[in-house]
Order: structure tokens, then C-alpha cells, then sequence
């Protein structure tokens, strides 16, 4: 008790250094938010046919609600003839067990009433005549209130985890109540056990030598596992908004590693964690002395005059960026043979839910706060703002794993390269984010000058392949998708299964998912999607034999890595992808 009560002490004094550290920002998001729901208020006020709407939803959600309760009281009768007012969404694993659905049916009352409130605050902002922004805005504040308030979130209102105190004499609730004091001295829940994993130790694995390196990246040659290799070396471009090896997990799900294996001489950026020193550092340095610099040493090492490149998310941005560089300055001497862009944006109309909040307010406060200040994005903050795009599997769902009853996390890879938090150069991030997400500029031709070039996509010639993930919440699918129309040369568009991160993350041995291809092209998303066919897989395999295609005839492995100009530095994974974003801030709150 005496060590209980300490810890209870600490993560009291976490809290309130946390809240006078944070409190400017806290209070412009809650202000935000108080302004956006009082400006509902008022139009609805203000306008009788809006206010006639709200009630009569009201009065169907009133009659439901009587409703709902006749069928419970009839059901303690006659449990054979019941039927629910209201059920989860498909996928919704917060109701799933048998405890909400048991005798005396108090937790299935519960559930349905949730549902149906939850309902009714979805219908009142959907039907209302306000301009989409607001609406979108709305629906992304008040989700996050739906998915804080479910009753599997609550002690008394959760059977699993009354059901388990019961059966652990309270043991479950004690131990929820470390581990909840635990992450409030960490600053963050817990997702997975972090001591599970290390970068080089057991992901990451794949073996290479760091050839190159600078202020920004390191570059990998990955060492070939074939006897021959393609003579048209592959450039890897990951986001620099996490770490690279989610491109490099364990070697069962590693694209890097299969890619090698298809007898593809393979690099990959590391980009190096920025600190607050970095602060200046800007999207110009990330062409110049990153995407470009790449393409500079893998030619020279290859003795290839092209090269192959793939860029994921942000990585997929930068080699947008770049390939229109490239055009505008000599397509002639422009190096690359073909295009990849994985689960990335360049047309940003449409970026899912996180547009919903992304406005001009929220742009000053950063420009004018603490982001200039600091000198960087710090990566917690990122993580965060992810999480509740999927709250109730990143946030809610361990919160009642972790605290309701007393689990610790499983080991999962893809939770620790999540946990394993980059920050972004402050000058870089508020570019990207102005210019790009909010402003969508980098889609309009010479709206942008990076490099001191006019950005033009439709200058990108050369061959490409855009895909675009079915679940994706990050780069949506049907946003990658008009890419293929921005892009001048011939391309192709591959529609994997899952998300940003799994629908990645997903090797042929799983045959999970699937994929879609040879639909029909710039006749918009809908009409390819209506078109295309259902294949069994990964999409890594067909894009592999269209790589290959591009990738010349095959040659003599090279007996080592790097060359007498570009020697080897250290053996992958190197030192970069090692630094931690606790460790690059001084300051870190």
C-alpha cells in the first residue's frame, strides 16, 4: 500500500506538470471545440426547420428507447422470442463477449441504449444544413465523445471486467490500477511491451550495411540472398513520420527482406530523428540532400544508370516531389525507370478524418505556439493524433485491456515500431502541412516551389504504379487514386486489403487480404473499382513481377557492398533508426 500510494503521488504531480506545461494548448483546443458545437447550436436555434428535425429524431429515438425497453422485460419471459432494437456495427469488438448478452440482460439494456444515443448524435449533425467542413468537424468531435463514453469503457458498466474482479478476489483491479499509474508516469497508454523488441536484435534484421550517410539519412544496401541480381537497383523512400522499418519487421513480414529475396539489389532511407536544432531543416533538404542523394549514391554503387524507386506515405510525397524536380530540370538525365507510390497522397482534397479538424486556426496556434518554439513536431504528439483517428482499437481498447482489467499488452511488432515515435523539423512539418494538406497545392501546377523549382506532377513521365489500401484511414484509397490521373506516363493502380499500416505490412504467406487489378482507368475511383478483379494474396506479389519488368536483365552479385568512394559505414540497421524522440528533445514534456 505504502508503494501504491507513492506511485499514486507521482503520477498526481505527472498530471498537473503535464497540464501548466500543455495548458496554451489545451485551452485553444477546447476552445475550438466549444466554438464549433456553439455555432451548431446557434443555427439550429435560429432556424425552425432545422429545430423540427432535431425533434422529431428525438421523438424516434424516444419511441425506440420504450421500445428497446418492452422487448428486455418481454425477453425475461420469453428469451426465445427476442430480438435486439439495435446491434453493433460489423467489426465493432467492444460488445463482443457473452457476458453483455446474459441474463439478467442489465448490460445488453446498457449497450443498446449506448448504441441508440450514439445513433441519434450521428443523425441529428448528418441531417443538418451546414457546410460540409463544420459537419465533418462535428463528426469527428462528437465520435471521439461516443467512443469516450461506451459502457465497456466504465467498471460498472463493463460484465468482462466485473465478471473477472469477481473471479480474481479484485486482484484484476488492483493490478489495473498499477498499470494505470504506471503509463501516466510513462506519458502514454501502453500498447504493446516495449522491452519485447529492438531494432538490429529481432526486427530489422535484414541484412545490409549502411554506404551512406549525412545530416538527414543514412542509406542501406541490403546484402543480395540471390546468386544473381536485377542489374536496375531499387530505392526504398519510407515516411520519415515513423521509422523505416515498418518496411522491416521480422523477417517472416518484411518487404525488404522479400524484395532482396526476389533478387532486387535493394536500399533504404533511415532518416535520422530530428532535434530541435534541426528546426530549419525544410522540404528543399529532403529532396536535395534525401530522395535525391539516394538516387545519386545506389546509382554509383549499381554502376546503373537507372533506378527503380518506391516511396511509402510521406516518402511517397517526397518522391512526387522529386520525379517533378527531376522532369523540370532534364527528363533526359532524369534516373528513375519506374515509379511506386504505397498508400500516399499527393492530391490532398481528401485526406479522411484527420481533415476534419485540420483548419486555419489550427494552423496558426502551431505556427505562432509551441512548434516554433520547441523546433520540432514531437512524435508523441503524431502518435496521438493517429490514434483517435481509430480510437477505440488504439486508445479505448487498451484502456480497458490495461486499467478495467489488469492485462498487460502482448508483444506485437507493429505496436512497437508505432511506439517507437520520430519527430518532424518544425520548418518542414508546418510547410507540409500548410501548403499541402491544407492548401492542396502540391496537386496544381507550379502552386508550389521546392528547390527553387515550379512543382508540376503532370510533368512525371516515366512509368508508375499507385496503391491504394481498402481500409486506409491515413492515405485514403480512393485520394491515392488520383494520382494515376495527376501522372502523364503510363501507370497502373494495385487496391490492397487493410489498412495504412497492415494493409503494408502483409506478405504472401499470410493470404489474408487480396487485391484488386486491371480495372479500368481515368474514369474515376468508382468505375475501377466496379471494373477490377478479386485476386487471392499479397499485393507485393504482382507488383514484384511488374517491378521486374522494369528492372533489366540479371547479373553477377557484387562480392561486397558500397565502393571505394561510398565505403561501408557500420552494418545495418545503423545508428539512426536507434535514436529515440524522448532522447532527441531536451525539453520533451
Amino acid at each position: 500500500m505504502e508503494e501504491l500510494a507513492e506511485s499514486i503521488t507521482r503520477a498526481s504531480q505527472k498530471i498537473i506538470q503535464n497540464y501548466f506545461e500543455n495548458k496554451t494548448g489545451y485551452h485553444h483546443d477546447n476552445r475550438d471545440i466549444a466554438h464549433t458545437y456553439t455555432e451548431f447550436g446557434s443555427k439550429l436555434i435560429v432556424n425552425p426547420k432545422e429545430m423540427a428535425k432535431v425533434q422529431e429524431l428525438y421523438l424516434n429515438f424516444f419511441n425506440t428507447q420504450q421500445e428497446l425497453w418492452k422487448r428486455i422485460t418481454e425477453r425475461i419471459v420469453k428469451p426465445e422470442d427476442y430480438k435486439p432494437v439495435i446491434t453493433p456495427a460489423e467489426g465493432d469488438k467492444r460488445f463482443k463477449a457473452p457476458e453483455w448478452d446474459q441474463s439478467p440482460y442489465y448490460f445488453d439494456f446498457v449497450k443498446q441504449s449506448y448504441l441508440l444515443v450514439s445513433k441519434l448524435i450521428k443523425e441529428i449533425i448528418e441531417s443538418s444544413e451546414i457546410d460540409e467542413k463544420t459537419k465533418k468537424k462535428l463528426h469527428f468531435y462528437s465520435q471521439q465523445y461516443i467512443d469516450a463514453f461506451s459502457p465497456s469503457n466504465f467498471v460498472a458498466t463493463n460484465p468482462e471486467a466485473i465478471k473477472l474482479a469477481q473471479e480474481t478476489k479484485g486482484q484484476s483491479l488492483i493490478d489495473g490500477l498499477k498499470n494505470l499509474l504506471t503509463d501516466i508516469e510513462r506519458g502514454g497508454i501502453s500498447q504493446t511491451d516495449m522491452s519485447a523488441f529492438e531494432p538490429g536484435r529481432n526486427i530489422a534484421v535484414t541484412a545490409g550495411s549502411v554506404v551512406y550517410e549525412n545530416e538527414l539519412m543514412q542509406l542501406i544496401q541490403y546484402t543480395p540472398t540471390t546468386k544473381n541480381v536485377y542489374e536496375t537497383p531499387l530505392v526504398i523512400i519510407p515516411p520519415w513520420i515513423n521509422k523505416y522499418y515498418i518496411l522491416d519487421l521480422r523477417p517472416e513480414n518484411s518487404f525488404a527482406k522479400f524484395v532482396v529475396d526476389q533478387g532486387f539489389t535493394t536500399y533504404m532511407i533511415s532518416w535520422k530523428n530530428p532535434t530541435p536544432e534541426m528546426r530549419n531543416i525544410g522540404f528543399d533538404e529532403y529532396v536535395e540532400l534525401g530522395a535525391l542523394k539516394a538516387f545519386e549514391v545506389a546509382q554509383s554503387i549499381s554502376k546503373s544508370k537507372k533506378i527503380n524507386v518506391i516511396g511509402y506515405c510521406l516518402g511517397g510525397t517526397l518522391l512526387s516531389t522529386t520525379l517533378a524536380i527531376l522532369a523540370a530540370r532534364d527528363k533526359e538525365k532524369n534516373p528513375v525507370n519506374s515509379a511506386t507510390f504505397l498508400a500516399t497522397m499527393v492530391d490532398f482534397s481528401d485526406i479522411g478524418p484527420m481533415g476534419d479538424v485540420v483548419d486555419h486556426a489550427l494552423l496558426k496556434k502551431l505556427e505562432r505556439g509551441e512548434l516554433q518554439e520547441q523546433g520540432v513536431m514531437h512524435g508523441h504528439d503524431m502518435e496521438i493524433a493517429f490514434n483517435l483517428i481509430r480510437a477505440n482499437d488504439l486508445v479505448w481498447g487498451f484502456v480497458v485491456n490495461n486499467y478495467l482489467k489488469g492485462k498487460t499488452p502482448a508483444p506485437f511488432d507493429v505496436m512497437y515500431w508505432t511506439n517507437d515515435n520520430t519527430n518532424l523539423p518544425a520548418k518542414m512539418y508546418l510547410y507540409y502541412l500548410r501548403k499541402m494538406v491544407f492548401e492542396n497545392k502540391l496537386s496544381r501546377k507550379n502552386a508550389l516551389r521546392i528547390c527553387n523549382t515550379p512543382i508540376d506532377i503532370g510533368k512525371i513521365e516515366v512509368p508508375v504504379y499507385v496503391i491504394g489500401l481498402q481500409e486506409d484511414h491515413i492515405a485514403p484509397a480512393h485520394t491515392a487514386f488520383i494520382t494515376t490521373e495527376l501522372v502523364s506516363g503510363p501507370v497502373e493502380y494495385i487496391h490492397g486489403g487493410s489498412g495504412h499500416v497492415m494493409g503494408v505490412v502483409n506478405p504472401p504467406s499470410k493470404k489474408k487480404y487480396g487485391y484488386y487489378l486491371n480495372g479500368t482507368l481515368h474514369e474515376g475511383f468508382e468505375t475501377w473499382k466496379e471494373t477490377a478483379k478479386f485476386f487471392e494474396g499479397s499485393w507485393w506479389t504482382p507488383w514484384t513481377e511488374r517491378l521486374a519488368k522494369h528492372s533489366g536483365k540479371q547479373v553477377v552479385v557484387p562480392k561486397n557492398p558500397g565502393t571505394t568512394k561510398y565505403k561501408t559505414i557500420e552494418p545495418a540497421p545503423g545508428r539512426y533508426v536507434k535514436e529515440k524522440a524522448v532522447h532527441a528533445l531536451k525539453h520533451n514534456h
